[in-house]
């Protein structure tokens, strides 16, 4: 498939006409005669750019790792991509102020962005710039997300459509919409109950635990909201024979062992969980990927939490490597700019008035699909993200309090691989299988 690629910095300005940011983009474009789809993609953090979605899904390269997704030995390297979005739709890659190249003037203009308000409209601007610019005004429009990139797309579905830009379609991989589900703090049990299949497949995958994973996954999913909410519910209620039972049925779910879990008051939060799995084995497992596993410093120890996430630390070093000789080398971008991976926001992200709650851009897709009826959604989630659980993303579909007109809108896709699932070589083909199909259904005439 013939195409090209540019990249370049779109500036943005304020009232009186004077750049505020620049943002870094790649856009992939396949000359055709038919009014292809065109994508806008970006990734989370916040402070991620957009190369994971680039090099490891959606473009025409990606950076070669082992079959199940580790890490290769260096040096490492770009290969072609059979299961590029190409296929489908031509690509926009966005990187939000303070990640990639993109760079506001100063530092204190910067901040105005770090902020979920200011991100969906920083990004908001540059995409109604760039219909503007590049005349894709009649193009089928969406938008693909993943991680916090979903509670920006989500957002932004909301922001737009009050300003005449309507998506046929998100693309949500990886979701986090209502940040309740993944908050463990105090007086919040709603994580505990979300997360338990996703270490239900986790202690599966590590031998933890023995049967049929997808009959496990359904027993953790039914004790999740059934006998262990309502135990959770009960707090310091639960009698002595309701939470023996309890926790041998959690154990029995986790591969935790029962007198761990009582320490943990049957609560057990993910860094816990992450530590304590494999601490037999002198190992943590991973937040992004669970498959993955990690040597810390203290292992025998009754610290609390892993020394760092492995499966990041698997892949940072080669998606890092790998774009910069790709932006460089294969697309011929000249600067000598850091590309920023997460280090470029220099303040804590500004949550608005969500900071003393949960921050929840659910609504604002509900608002979206009820405006524009023919917008579809497709769901994207991994049995071992440990960032954003599978059950928990059920649980906020299940709880848009959408008519039911549009409730087939929403098809939710799972799959055997973590947090990115497309470096998974099995999940790759199927993510980019499905994708197309949904972009085949949506795009309309």
């Amino acid at each position: 498939m013939e195409y090209t690629v540019e990249t370049g910095r779109m500036p943005i300005f304020d009232d009186e006409g004077e750049i505020q940011v620049q943002v870094f983009y790649h856009y992939y474009k396949v000359k055709s005669a038919a009014r292809r789809p065109l994508i806008f993609s970006f990734n989370g953090g916040p402070g991620s750019p957009s190369l994971w979605l680039h090099l490891g899904t959606m473009g025409p390269r990606r950076v070669k790792m082992q079959a199940d997704g580790n890490m290769p030995q260096p040096p490492f390297e770009l290969v072609d991509n059979p299961h590029h979005w190409l296929k489908f739709g031509d690509l926009v890659f966005i990187d939000p102020v303070g990640t990639g190249f993109s760079r506001a003037k100063d530092e204190k203009t910067s901040e105005k962005f770090w902020s979920v308000k200011g991100d969906i409209e920083s990004v908001g601007e540059f995409i109604r710039l760039f219909l503007v610019r590049k005349e894709r005004w009649a193009s089928p429009l969406y938008l693909a997300g993943e991680s916090y990139g979903t509670t920006r797309a989500t957002g932004l579905s909301g922001y737009l459509i009050e300003r005449g830009v309507s998506f046929s379609g998100l693309i949500l991989v990886s979701s986090v919409l209502s940040f309740q589900t993944l908050r463990f703090n105090k007086g919040n049990d709603l994580p505990y109950a979300v997360y338990l299949p996703t270490y239900t497949a986790t202690a599966h995958y590590h031998g933890k635990i023995s049967g049929d994973l997808q009959e496990l996954i359904g027993q953790a999913r039914e004790f999740a909201f059934g006998d262990y909410w309502l135990a959770l519910a009960k707090g310091a209620n639960l009698t002595g024979e309701e939470r023996y039972r309890i926790r041998a049925r959690l154990s029995a779910l986790t591969g935790l062992s029962e007198d761990y879990l009582e320490r943990c008051d049957l609560r057990p939060d993910i860094w816990k969980f992450c530590k304590e799995l494999c601490r037999d084995e002198m190992r943590s497992v991973g937040r992004l990927d669970s498959r993955f596993k990690g040597i810390d410093a203290t292992n025998r120890g009754v610290d609390e939490g892993p020394e760092h996430d492995p499966s990041m630390s698997l892949l940072m070093g080669p998606y890092t490597a790998m774009y910069n000789h790709y932006a460089r080398t294969e697309c011929g971008y000249e600067t000598d700019l850091e590309y920023c991976v997460f280090k470029g926001i220099k303040k804590p992200w500004d949550w608005g008035s969500a900071g003393e709650g949960h921050p929840d851009t659910s609504e604002a897709m509900r608002k979206a699909m009820s405006r524009n009826p023919y917008m579809g959604v497709f769901v994207a989630s991994g049995y071992y993200d440990l960032a954003t659980p599978f059950f928990a993303t059920e649980y906020t579909v299940s709880h848009l309090d959408l008519d039911e007109s549009l409730r087939g809108n929403i098809e939710i896709k799972e799959y055997e691989a973590g947090h990115m699932m497309y470096i998974h070589e099995g999940s790759l083909e199927k993510l980019a299988r499905e994708v197309g199909d949904f972009v085949s259904r949506t795009r309309g005439k």
